[in-house]
């Protein structure tokens, strides 16, 4: 088992540069599994403008939907590592090629010391200490990812983008922004009170349609919107949950397997919810009505998330549409089935949302 000296969103540099995000908590012996999400112009470049990044003189470029995992695999294959327990290659880092990490909690602690020297880090000051006032939260729960950990944000057109670390933590941050956004005077609103954030952009999931993204994306609570009264903007707010210290728990173990056992779709009901805020999202669930699938999806016991788009997307009792992978996960301490949402072929197939 890795060391858990570094966790979820964690961010790891290279000697060529390149930013990969530590994805989730169980990673092999020796290495970390991550997404790579940034790159500097002197290795990759891009054409889409929302990529473009600025450190002092240096240029990054962001990675969109699979355009890291083609680079990684075209220029940088030893950026692999071997997955013992789905006898594949993933996108990783050994222990042996980090040059450096950054940690979001750090780096939060960091830029509250100082005086702000910009509009952005002014307003992530108040927006923190908004939010603060209302959830009786402290600033050691919070942290920073994005552009404002890696110090290449923009001050006037970057957005805000908070962790949120633990159960305990979430709950009371929720509580907090569900009042705020019922009050007409407050300076934090949520992102998808309308379908604004999606409107005019191109639709890909075909068993999820827009209007019940939104629906389900409005009740998470963790997407906002902050209006800074001194820069007059209105700044794109997240807070994205990662655990705590004392939550996490590694489920790698060299010595299973998971096999794939073919696509299907069944109605579950959730019964444990308490995994779901995290990457990846665990569901425990009870299935109730298999629409496509063997005879294992009956023994269907949870479902394992590593997108984003399903994160915190259904809660205890409530009854969902699932559209996946089915997987054994076999070990010496037995098997048990889950069906997996995550980058694949059919990715735009995939689903699960909650159904009456």
């Amino acid at each position: 088992m890795a060391s858990l000296g570094l966790r979820d969103r964690d961010a790891i540099i290279t000697n060529k540069g390149l930013i990969f995000r530590v994805f989730g908590n169980s990673h092999p012996s020796d290495a970390y599994i991550c997404d790579v999400e940034y790159a500097p112009s002197e290795i990759f470049g891009s054409k889409n403008p929302k990529a473009f990044r600025s450190r002092g003189q240096s240029v990054f470029y962001k990675f969109y939907e699979d355009e890291g995992i083609k680079f990684i695999e075209k220029h940088y294959p030893h950026y692999f590592v071997f997955h013992e327990m789905l006898q594949a290659k993933v996108v990783g880092v050994n222990h042996s090629n980090i040059v450096k990490v950054r940690k979001p909690d750090k780096k939060l602690a960091e830029l509250l010391r100082k005086k702000p020297q910009d509009e952005l880090v002014a307003a992530l000051h108040k927006a923190l200490e908004f939010t603060l006032q209302y959830s009786n939260l402290s600033t050691e729960d919070f942290g920073v990812f994005g552009s404002l950990l890696h110090d290449f944000y923009h001050p006037r057109f970057s957005d805000l983008d908070f962790i949120v670390y633990g159960r305990e933590k979430l709950v009371k941050l929720r509580e907090a922004l569900q009042e705020l956004y019922h009050d007409n005077r407050s300076l934090l609103k949520n992102e998808f009170e309308s379908d604004k954030p999606i409107r005019g952009k191109h639709w890909r999931f075909q068993n999820l349609n827009a209007k019940e993204f939104v629906w389900h994306q409005q009740r998470k609570l963790i997407y906002a919107l902050f209006k800074d009264e001194t820069s007059g903007r209105i700044i794109k707010t997240e807070f994205e949950p990662v655990k705590d210290w004392k939550e996490i728990h590694s489920e790698y173990d060299s010595k299973a397997r998971i096999l794939q056992k073919g696509w299907v779709k069944l109605v579950a009901r959730i019964i444990d919810d308490s995994d779901a805020p995290f990457i990846p999202s665990v569901y425990g669930i009870e299935p109730l009505h298999i629409l496509d699938g063997t005879k294992e999806t009956e023994e269907a016991v949870r479902i394992v998330s590593f997108m984003e788009e399903f994160r915190m997307q259904a809660f205890k009792d409530e009854k969902v549409y699932v559209e996946g992978n089915l997987e054994e996960v076999a070990s010496q301490k037995g098997s048990f089935y889950q069906i997996a949402l995550t980058y694949c072929p059919r990715y735009c197939e995939q689903a699960l949302k909650v159904v009456p």
